[in-house]
């Protein structure tokens, strides 16, 4: 018990004082707000309002707030138990915008709450994955997590927000040096400086920013026109919960690729928090996965944005090694208090790009190498090669070569959306077809025995 005190600032089961759980909590928050941006890029999409992309940002803070509250927790029967907060769910953003696009924000609530209910209804399947997910591809799926984010934070880092866009000096020497003082804080630095070390680059890079861009500074000005406290008032265009029969299919199939990303956040948390199992416990994650489709159908009810597990936040809590399930409890009522005050909103969407990419990356950094040096940690033989190089090689091309896979049929588009649930899909399914003859074996084995 000791020894484990000595590498880890709080175990996953630990309780920090007030004031540490209040600045670690923060520091969690600091990282859910990138999502932040998903609502905004929505509204513009539809053409509403800026009162109506306020609305939707409290709504659907409320609903990663109360879902990372339930994940974290762990109560009885839903929720894992480990630090996994939510956020808005990137994968749900052509979709959503696709519901809203054919029946406005009503149709987009009810595909919402469908897409929940399938995860919740997956979720007790997941004891049956035990025999698919041997240690190699559990140390492949958590470094596809790291993997994953890796173009959003890159192109976050740099201050881009489209392809066209160019790439100016103060952006690059912002993201940078914010980046090197969060890895020097976590080196090199002790005690409040380790454990701090993503809130000490932020503030670093923020206060640059500051300095070097007259842009930052005159954003500031939008803060004082905001409202201390407001409630979230919906308007008559959140009214009313409609589905459509020709939308249930592609929101079951993001639906199932969500719980796969959720599911290797999920192996990814138990991974850190837990490095003693030697298997998976499927328990925690099943009930993970249920809480994490709840919280996508509560943002369905409560008319905001699809939600999902943070990958960042998981990759912080392993840097850090600070790992106490209560920081993201924590985290969501933080989250859930946020959503009432829309002049702290304001002041927090408008942290720079560069130091919230320097922050993906320094999260990011942390799960790709737990899940080589997992994958890596048992005998090695020419299968595992295949395996893991064909599925790394389908996987990333859905980031390197989308419009690839938006020309393919709509059966393969559907599968190849992102590197984490493709990559995920081909190791399963390659690992049962190039052991056939192992699981053949050992059926005839069996059925010897039995006879």
């Amino acid at each position: 018990m000791a020894e484990q005190k000595k590498s880890l600032e709080y175990r996953f089961d630990e309780v920090p004082p007030a004031g540490h759980l209040l600045m670690l909590s923060l520091q969690h928050v600091m990282l859910m707000f990138v999502s932040v941006g998903l609502p905004i890029i929505f509204t513009g999409q539809i053409n509403e309002t800026t009162e109506f992309a306020s609305t939707l940002v409290a709504l659907s803070m409320l609903a990663a707030g109360i879902g990372s509250i339930i994940q974290s927790a762990g109560i009885p029967f839903i929720g894992s138990g480990y630090l996994c907060p939510n956020v808005c769910g990137p994968s749900y953003l052509s979709l959503s915008l696709s519901a809203a696009w054919a029946g406005r924000i009503p149709l987009m609530r009810g595909m919402i709450i469908v897409a929940g209910l399938v995860e919740m209804a997956l979720a007790p399947l997941v004891h049956k994955l035990k025999q698919v997910f041997p240690t190699f591809i559990v140390g492949l799926v958590v470094a596809m997590v790291g993997i994953s984010v890796i173009r959003m934070s890159v192109t976050s880092l740099f201050g881009l927000e489209f392809r066209g866009d160019a790439i100016r000096s103060e952006d690059i020497v912002i993201g940078m040096v914010s980046l090197f003082v969060m890895v020097i804080s976590n080196i090199w630095g002790r005690g409040f400086v380790r454990v701090y070390c993503l809130l000490i680059g932020m503030a670093a890079g923020w206060l640059l920013a500051l300095l070097l861009d007259p842009e930052y500074r005159h954003a500031l000005a939008v803060i004082q026109h905001s409202e201390m406290f407001a409630i979230p008032a919906p308007g008559p265009e959140f009214r009313g919960i409609h589905f459509r029969m020709d939308m249930v299919l592609p929101f079951v199939v993001i639906a199932i690729s969500g719980s796969l990303k959720s599911f290797g956040n999920l192996l990814a948390a138990q991974k850190i928090s837990e490095p003693h199992l030697e298997q998976v416990d499927f328990s925690p994650i099943r009930k993970g996965l249920l809480a994490d489709g709840f919280s996508t159908a509560l943002a369905g009810v409560l008319g905001g944005m699809a939600v999902d597990t943070s990958s960042s936040n998981i990759g912080l809590a392993g840097s850090t090694k600070v790992l106490s399930r209560w920081i993201g409890v924590a985290a969501g009522a933080v989250f859930v208090l946020l959503a009432f005050c829309p002049k702290v909103i304001v002041a927090l969407s408008l942290m720079p790009k560069p130091v919230l990419g320097a922050s993906i990356i320094f999260a990011g950094c942390f799960m790709i190498c737990t899940g080589f040096l997992e994958m890596f940690s048992e005998e090695w033989d020419q299968r595992k090669t295949f395996i893991v190089g064909i599925a790394l090689f389908f996987g990333l091309s859905t980031a390197f070569l989308p419009v690839l896979y938006a020309r393919s049929p709509e059966l393969i588009r559907t599968f190849f959306t992102d590197p984490l649930p493709t990559t995920t899909i081909l190791a399963v399914v390659l690992n049962l077809v190039l052991n056939l003859d192992r699981i053949v074996a050992r059926l005839l084995e069996r059925t010897a025995k039995g006879g």
